[in-house]
Order: C-alpha cells, then sequence, then structure tokens
C-alpha cells in the first residue's frame, strides 16, 4: 500500500508541476505535448533499473534449493509407488 501512496503522490506532483507549466507559458505550447511522454519513458526506464537492481541482488539460498532437490526426489518417490512415470532420475 505505501508504495501506490508515492506512486499516487509522484503522479499528483508531476501534474502539478505539468499543468503550472501550462499555465506560466515558460516552456512553449509546442513542446508540451512531449511532457507526458517523457514521463512515461522515463518512468518505464526507472522501472526496469529497479528490475536489474533487484535481479543483480538477488539472494542466493543454497539451503533451500538443497532442500527443494530433497522434496523433488520424496514426490519422485512417492509418484513412482503411484505407478506414475516420472521420466528420468
Amino acid at each position: 500500500m505505501k508504495h501506490i501512496f508515492k506512486i499516487i503522490s509522484l503522479l499528483a506532483a508531476i501534474s502539478a508541476f505539468w499543468v503550472g507549466l501550462l499555465q506560466a507559458s515558460i516552456i512553449p505550447r509546442t513542446h508540451t505535448w512531449l511532457l507526458p511522454i517523457y514521463l512515461v519513458v522515463s518512468l518505464g526506464c526507472y522501472g526496469l533499473l529497479m528490475v536489474g537492481v533487484g535481479l543483480m541482488q538477488f539472494p542466493t539460498c543454497p539451503q533451500e534449493a538443497v532442500l527443494l532437490q530433497q522434496d523433488i526426489a520424496e514426490a519422485k518417490g512417492f509418484l513412482k509407488d503411484k505407478g506414475v512415470d516420472v521420466g528420468s532420475d
């Protein structure tokens, strides 16, 4: 929920800034229609950056990997006992 409020407040601030620029005529009217496009592209780049950083910092869990392999072996054994072909070992 906190992220939703951050995003909504950021969009509100950017919208207010954009309306302010339109009212003050600081930027020529021919360029103001590009501002939302720049905003969308910037947010997309930010999102890709955050995904990349998250992937680079993703923790590895060797203990959990071992437990997962044990669970898989147990499930294969259970299914073999029931007569289900689970493929090669």
